[in-house]
């Protein structure tokens, strides 16, 4: 009888290794430990009006190819200290993919990309990937998605991302009240931005809730509250970048006694999925920085080596090189041009 009650639709399970086990086997070092303190006080600073920077969370869509992943680093580590003393730059790094349906769930989920499900070898490559980022001395910044995942991979996180999808969930904004570094929410799928403000108010506040700590064990979580919420724009049903409704959303936080903090997604529902437009999108941006708009903290940019995408209906060896598997990104020539020009302008 108790197998007809419990498990009926699970196939298998098995032990995963414990997040100790991942950090003993790559342990952060003391410059990738130098790296995020510094960005994530940084980020702190842009986000409290201490620092009148702005910062750019700027990245491919998706992290499928590691080798690649590094190559676009090393690009922007670069990039980053020509405009460092106006822009903060922030490398995406997403490893977990939502789903409105079905698909590739990234990096740590299946690693191999073939629907085998590799979880422990996506975590250490996810984790070994992380440490060479921060080696290189840049920020990198993530959605938490699964609230386990953290637990692996967060000391190397300088910003993270509460997606559309998950906003409204009320693990994500319990999860978020415990995260170290400053996160962002964004609006609503259907550009709901009441969903991304009642969620800053969440993880702001003390909250108690389960979770697994470094050796694998379920454990009772107790935050204080994360003080560095903000919204993200990123469209819905329209786009929601422009001036005006940037207007509208700085009165709505105003009014829910929240700080005027706005970070705007120059893709997804602001370009109407059009990856071509995100560059039309931050100069507008970056034009109403320049008129005065001081509640605009921070832009993301979806950007790869190579633009568009490309489907995974072949075996991963034949994909190209340094091009999307889930979203179309811009190249990195343009992405490059784009951010100089506004180095150029905010100076």
């Amino acid at each position: 009888m108790h197998n007809k009650l419990s498990n009926t639709n699970i196939k298998s399970s098995h032990i995963l290794l414990t997040p100790h086990d991942v950090k003993t086997r790559l342990p952060i070092t003391k410059s990738a430990e130098h790296t995020v303190l510094k960005y994530r006080q940084e980020l702190e600073h842009i986000l409290d009006f201490q620092d009148s920077r702005k910062f750019i969370v700027v990245g491919p869509c998706s992290i499928h190819d590691t080798k690649a992943a590094i190559e676009y680093a090393e690009k922007l580590q670069v990039l980053a200290e020509k405009v460092k003393d106006k822009l903060l730059l922030i490398m995406r790094v997403y490893f977990e993919k939502p789903r409105t349906t079905v698909g590739w769930k990234g990096l740590i989920n299946d690693p191999d990309m073939d629907d085998s499900f590799h979880v422990e070898k996506g975590l250490l490559t996810a984790r070994s990937l992380l440490l060479k980022i921060t080696e290189l001395e840049l920020p990198a910044g993530t959605e938490a998605l699964d609230p386990i995942i953290p637990q692996y991979i967060s000391e190397l996180i300088t910003w993270s991302a509460i997606g559309a999808r998950t906003t409204e969930s009320q693990t994500h904004r319990e999860m978020s009240s415990g995260l170290s570094m400053p996160v962002g929410f964004k609006n609503g799928t259907d550009g709901n931005i009441q969903v991304a403000l009642n969620a800053l108010h969440s993880a702001k506040s003390p909250h108690n809730f389960l979770g697994i700590n470094n050796k694998g064990q379920v454990s009772v979580f107790q935050t204080r509250g994360n003080p560095y919420g903000h919204v993200i724009l990123r469209g819905g049903n329209q786009p929601n970048y422009d001036a005006a409704n940037v207007k509208l959303v700085e009165q709505k936080l105003k009014d829910s006694n929240l700080p005027p903090r706005i970070v705007i997604d120059c893709s997804h529902g602001n370009t109407n999925k059009d990856y071509r437009l995100q560059s039309k999108v931050f100069e507008d941006v970056i034009q109403q920085i320049v008129d005065g708009n001081t509640s605009i903290v921070g832009m993301m940019l979806e950007s790869h080596l190579y633009e568009g995408n490309q489907p995974l209906n072949c075996k991963p060896e034949e994909l190209k090189y340094g091009v999307s598997v889930t979203d179309k990104c811009i190249g990195w020539e343009e992405t490059e041009r784009i951010i100089l020009a506004a180095h150029t302008r905010l100076r």
